[in-house]
């Protein structure tokens, strides 16, 4: 039947494809038909678009959505601002390498932090008695609402911009610079043509995607938003206030995939217009001590700005009482790590990451394979990137409550296999896109060589592919847990009390005004993170300068000799 299907040969990745394509169509495809079924199914059990019209016809849709492109196209601009000049100065500088190397890690630090965690640390950085308001003076407007939100979706947003930007600049010939002054250019018009035009389709891109991240996220919203309705908490609301209307909860859920989907579809477009130099020329960058100056100043105020507002998390929970009796002790942070159920949610936290970092890499591994080193039709091809180009596209909200109506009744509702089937759909594409990346610069013939010489394609894999890719997997393997420790959107409507996990549990505690269990909790997610990056980056530097096959032996040992010990402690 296969073979029928496909043509002969290659039946391991005829089988891989045909598990993929079946295994992604039931937990990607089959909520999304769910959430399109319960906004099309009216309260009497027939089908129209009742729940669309009664949903349109409210003003407080209408404002929220509007707020919600606001917040995210401004933040979106600054962020992208922002992030262009960190990016341009670390290329185009002499300032030291080190100091780049750590101007880099507090720009990137929010990374590492659930998107919830920022509200509350702009509550209490921001804030009337917050740490920077005592220090210094408290802004001159409210933190809840508008501006809280614009300065949280700033932070959030600008590592991502920041990333895609930093990278484009890897691939900017700096022998224009030297070019454009022969030709007479002005200094602006030198900065245009060897700055922002060889970029300008990665700064689309930045913003498109900050913008779509903003737009779509929970986290924030739900922690300092306050009266300010934006769509996120608009569905939330719906979905589990005291009276949850499902109907227009999901008519929201697919307004929310509308932008969504045309920010994908923007990204796409968006490619045609960067710039690609025939030979890219790495020159030194021309002494200029009063630029090098002032970039120090600028990286000077955004990491003040950065620690600023997370310094309250190391500061909050090693105090008596904040801002009240601000005086040093260990009482709070010893009752609260002290609690056993704060543990037990760190070790539900830790072991879904765990496993969905295991099960997601092999999955879109196997992906990969069958899109970068296979001869199956095109169309095999086409259907991996299509299902990486909708996981892209689905928020995690609406990914989560596509998730609940298709689940809900089923044996696998309320467990953490349905957590690790979430992450898995969430988080597919920068992983997959990683390893097809790898695999397709790899030498095609050697799946051909191991045939010849007896092996099967299992074992030329298992010998050959993966300890040559196995730096990327180890990257895979990092993307997955530290996303899945910070992720709220597409678990907040799936965990329960039996499989709490830390963000939704900060959003628990948020209710009960216990802000000193949030910051130890973000915290945790914190270190865990920061150690997970220092584990995998080592793990993967040692990859790539000694034998992969090796690295492989070696944990197996490991693993093999983990397993023993645990098996005679239990005997």
């Amino acid at each position: 039947m296969l073979s029928a299907l496909f043509g002969k040969g290659q039946k391991e990745l005829k089988i891989l494809y045909v598990l993929i394509t079946l295994t992604l169509a039931a937990i990607l495809l089959y909520p999304l038909g769910c959430v399109l079924f319960q906004s099309i199914l009216t309260r009497d059990g027939s089908l129209g678009f009742a729940n669309y019209f009664s949903l349109l016809s409210q003003g407080t849709f209408w404002t929220a959505l509007g707020n919600s492109f606001t917040v995210s196209g401004i933040s979106a601009a600054i962020a992208t601002v922002m992030a262009f000049f960190c990016a341009y100065g670390l290329h185009f500088s002499r300032i030291r390498p080190g100091l780049k190397k750590i101007i880099q890690i507090i720009v990137l630090l929010p990374l590492f932090l659930p998107s919830i965690t920022y509200g509350f640390a702009v509550i209490y950085s921001f804030g009337r008695l917050g740490l920077v308001s005592q220090l210094i003076a408290p802004p001159p407007f409210s933190i809840y609402g508008f501006w809280g939100l614009l300065i949280a979706d700033v932070i959030y947003t600008l590592p991502p911009a920041f990333l895609i930007l930093y990278n484009a600049f890897f691939y900017v010939d700096r022998n224009f610079i030297t070019v454009s002054k022969l030709m007479g250019d002005s200094p602006s018009q030198t900065f245009y043509i060897t700055a922002v035009r060889p970029v300008v389709g990665s700064l689309m891109s930045a913003f498109i995607l900050s913008f779509f991240l903003s737009f779509t996220d929970f986290g924030i919203p739900v922690s300092i938003a306050g009266e300010y309705e934006v769509i996120a908490t608009q569905l939330y609301t719906t979905m589990m206030g005291a009276i949850p209307n499902f109907g227009e909860g999901a008519v929201i859920a697919m307004a929310m995939l509308v932008p969504s989907v045309a920010s994908v579809l923007m990204l796409r477009w968006v490619d045609r217009f960067n710039f690609r130099y025939n030979k890219i020329s790495k020159a030194e960058v021309a002494v200029n001590p009063l630029r090098d100056a002032l970039y120090l100043v600028y990286y000077l105020l955004i990491s003040l700005a950065l620690l600023s507002v997370f310094l309250v998390m190391f500061v909050v929970p090693f105090v008596k009482q904040w801002p009240y009796q601000p005086f040093f002790t260990l009482d709070v942070i010893t009752r609260i790590i002290g609690d056993s159920s704060i543990w037990q949610v760190y070790e539900h936290s830790v072991a879904v990451a765990l496993v969905s970092a295991a099960v997601g890499t092999i999955f879109c591994y196997a992906a990969a394979l069958v899109k970068a080193r296979s001869t199956l039709p095109a169309w095999c091809q086409t259907t991996m990137d299509s299902f990486a180009m909708i996981t892209n596209t689905v928020p995690g909200m609406v990914l989560g409550i596509g998730f609940l109506f298709a689940m809900s009744g089923t044996p696998l509702a309320n467990t953490f296999t349905i957590l690790v089937l979430a992450n898995l759909v969430h988080f597919f594409t920068t992983p997959y896109m990683m390893a097809t990346s790898a695999l397709s610069k790899m030498n095609a013939g050697w799946e051909t060589t191991g045939a010849l010489m007896g092996d099967t394609w299992i074992k030329t894999v298992s010998r050959v592919i993966v300890p040559n890719s196995l730096p990327t997997l180890l990257q895979m393997f990092q993307y997955f847990f530290v996303s899945a420790m910070v992720t709220i959107s597409a678990v907040v409507f799936l965990t329960g009390a039996r499989t709490m996990l830390l963000t939704t549990k900060i959003k628990e505690l948020q209710y009960f005004e216990k802000f000193e269990e949030i910051f130890v909790l973000s915290l945790l997610v914190f270190l865990t993170n920061v150690a997970a990056k220092l584990i995998f980056d080592a793990l993967s530097h040692y990859a790539q300068n000694n034998n992969g096959q090796g690295l492989l032996t070696k944990l197996n040992n490991f693993l093999q000799s983990f397993t023993a010990r645990k098996a005679s402690q239990s005997i």
